[in-house]
């Protein structure tokens, strides 16, 4: 999610100005046109450098926000007002920031804005799945069921976003040890012995003068070209991504890399249809419900194939046509949501497919990491072997010729 600078005007031509988060520039202006603002400019927010101080580091995170959420659902059951659950809430959090945040929103609410309409003012916290499905809720009398669900929904999508950051992360911490690993022993180890072999003179073994000039190599200042010249492209990827066209490019290449990609494509169908699911049982237009899927899919090609159905639908067609023409989602996905239109149970067969792409990101990622985390222990075993056996070739033949 990027931050957007906006100014535009109300309906009642009064300006208004703020920031606004949304995965794309066209995302954050049909948020905006949701909450009746007509925009006028918009720009991304520059990020810059930020320096966190000790105690200013504070965020709400999902946990805390499960945890208000069946809190909030439970006293609206047994029937205390709305403001006072806000009130009792926001007194009890431990966060101060969260705690701002209730505290705000109960006022807004006291002063006869809707609780839908105040947690839209602070979309970081509340993004706009949270704040529909609580406006449908409010509208049906409901809301108790619906703020219940909406806690399943952010659990059962923060286990997701566990398991494909394992499956990520778990390589990277791996690789990432091997080279420091390595590197120390180049740069720190390797010279001491190359100092001794030197004292010894003679030829050294084709691997240990492999060894010894990939240590020279390393402590030299072109080690140090190298690191930067890795690091510089590190970070020219990092801005690339940050923009919309190289977000499209790098969010295809994900989809398309092999094993990783069939963890991302799984756990996009899991998302999108576990989201959608989830606003057609609270009772959200499907249109509205798209286009929130759009914004909260998490990848642009995702996004791009919603926002493609979402137009077909308006148009008078049904969901599995324009999904199928896409390319995107899997032949079984559409195929049940056919099946679900038909029946009239397109919710639930939503739930089924998210039930059974969750089980199915679980089951990708346990088996790819038992079968990388051994190869990744032998690589990084075999190379860190490789480099101690080099060192002691030349002890070896030299024991080897003094027994002689």
């Amino acid at each position: 999610m990027d931050a957007y600078q906006y100014v535009g005007r109300t309906l009642d031509k009064e300006t208004k100005k703020g920031e606004i988060e949304a995965t794309s520039i066209e995302a954050a202006k049909s948020l905006l046109r949701s909450q009746k603002i007509i925009v006028t400019s918009i720009k991304k927010k520059s990020k810059g450098i930020q320096l966190k101080l000790l105690g200013n580091g504070e965020k709400v995170k999902e946990k805390d926000i499960v945890i208000f959420t069946r809190q909030f659902s439970t006293m609206i059951d047994a029937g205390l007002p709305l403001v006072q659950c806000l009130g009792i809430l926001a007194s009890q959090s431990e966060k101060k920031i969260f705690r701002n945040i209730l505290s705000k929103i109960k006022e807004d609410v006291e002063a006869g804005s809707t609780f839908a309409d105040a947690l839209r003012k602070h979309p970081k916290v509340f993004d706009a799945l949270y704040a529909n499905m609580v406006e449908a809720g409010e509208a049906g009398g409901v809301l108790d069921t619906v703020l219940n669900r909406l806690a399943n929904y952010i659990e059962k999508a923060s286990a997701l976003k566990a398991k494909v950051k394992k499956a990520m992360v778990y390589p990277l911490a791996i690789i990432s040890i091997a080279v420091v690993v390595v590197a120390a022993l180049l740069i720190f180890v390797i010279p001491t012995f190359a100092k001794m072999f030197s004292d010894f003179g003679g030829t050294l073994p084709a691997p240990t003068q492999m060894v010894i000039n990939m240590s020279h190599f390393a402590a030299s200042w072109k080690g140090g070209v190298v690191v930067a010249v890795v690091v510089a492209l590190i970070f020219a990827l990092r801005a690339y991504r940050n923009t919309e066209a190289g977000r499209k490019v790098t969010d295809g290449l994900f989809l398309r890399t092999p094993i990783f990609g069939d963890i991302i494509r799984k756990s996009a169908v899991a998302k999108f249809t576990r989201t959608l699911g989830t606003l057609i049982t609270s009772g959200v237009p499907i249109l509205e419900g798209l286009e929130i899927v759009s914004r909260t899919a998490g990848n642009v090609i995702i996004a791009e194939a919603v926002i493609v159905t979402r137009t077909s639908i308006a148009e008078g067609k049904t969901i599995a046509e324009p999904l199928e023409k896409t390319k995107v989602f899997p032949s079984m996905v559409v195929q049940m949501i056919s099946v679900g239109e038909a029946t009239g149970s397109l919710d639930t067969m939503l739930s089924k497919i998210a039930d059974f792409y969750e089980i199915e990101v679980d089951n990708a990622v346990e088996a790819l990491t038992s079968l990388m985390e051994p190869a990744l222990m032998v690589v990084l075993g075999g190379i860190v072997g490789f480099i101690l056996i080099a060192m002691y070739l030349p002890i070896f033949t030299l024991a080897t010729a003094i027994g002689s």
